[in-house]
């Protein structure tokens, strides 16, 4: 059964030795990250699921202990996913690299950690499927959804302006404020897409898991300072 869930960003400029200069300007952001994560350790999970948006080769399970590196992005930087004596030869994705990133800001022991990557263009169904088993598998479990909004909210933005991209969001962030798994479950894969929304797939595993748990949401931020919309939320 799912019993809290944090919902957050995944740019690698999140991570403040990859932003370099312009860290400050998200500090809002990683504070309100690590307070979504506190949230996680205080419903006391037997088992925590870290989710997030990936290309074809980081997609699928990681095991505990899995590392991820922030060298492409021009930065000496390593982490893992939870401790482990030894590695396990696959990467894990960016996506998942923040999201080991932020368990180590909170020094994370409460409970065994695993990644899950998950493809952009998984179907809604298929999404909640997996939500639901993941929800099934353990008395407690917790996830960590690690995803992005629309990336076109202004002309500077990675996908450049549409104008449908802040209503997209503004939907989003009533979501998972309010915990509206139906609302998540509804969410336009193909205007998803459009948008460059990496969290859609990832949000509709959170749906799956948490149909039926009774959980409550806050949305602790929500920002696009670089035209991309980044939502951080906590569900117990």
């Amino acid at each position: 059964m799912l019993v809290a869930a944090a919902v957050c960003p995944c740019p690698p400029v999140l991570v403040p030795e990859v932003a370099s200069g312009a860290a400050p300007e998200l500090d809002g952001l990683r504070a309100a990250a690590v307070d979504a994560v506190g949230v996680l350790a205080a419903a006391r999970p037997d088992r925590l699921v870290v989710v997030g948006p990936a290309e074809q080769a980081g997609r699928g399970p990681h095991a505990q202990g899995a590392v991820g590196s922030f060298r492409g992005f021009g930065v000496d930087l390593d982490v893992r996913l939870g401790a482990a004596e030894t590695a396990p030869e696959r990467p894990l994705p960016p996506s998942l690299s923040v999201g080991a990133w932020l368990l180590t800001r909170t020094d994370w022991a409460d409970a065994p950690v695993e990644g899950l990557g998950v493809g952009e263009p998984l179907a809604a169904d298929r999404c909640l499927q997996v939500g639901r088993e993941i929800a099934a598998s353990s008395e407690r479990v917790a996830l960590l959804v690690m995803g992005d909004g629309s990336a076109c909210r202004t002309v500077k933005a990675p996908g450049y302006y549409d104008e449908r991209a802040e209503d997209f969001d503004a939907a989003v962030g009533r979501a998972l404020a309010a915990a509206d798994t139906e609302a998540l479950a509804g969410l336009d894969a193909e205007l998803a897409d459009e948008l460059k929304a990496s969290g859609r797939a990832c949000w509709q595993v959170l749906a799956g898991a948490a149909q039926g748990a009774g959980l409550r949401g806050v949305l602790l931020r929500e920002e696009a300072p670089y035209g991309v919309g980044y939502f951080v939320a906590a569900w117990s």
